[in-house]
């Protein structure tokens, strides 16, 4: 698997995707993209911007320490 960007669209615009060009990037959800030529022009141009990445959230569970 290639390396993957997550981006969403600049401010205002929208951006077709490279896969499906009848398919925007919105700058209101961010998506994975992968790291073509396509999208590394449109992220230099400005159309599109990095968004961070997100993370699950994952609750640590502890067992309860026996007391003796």
């Amino acid at each position: 698997m290639g390396v993957e960007l997550y981006v969403k669209a600049a401010p205002g615009l929208r951006v077709p995707r490279e896969d499906a060009p009848r398919r925007y990037i919105t700058d209101d959800q961010p998506v994975s993209v992968p790291a073509t030529a396509y999208y590394l022009r449109r992220l230099h141009s400005g159309e599109l911007v990095s968004a961070p990445q997100r993370v699950a959230h994952l609750a640590v569970v502890t067992p309860d320490a026996e007391e003796a």
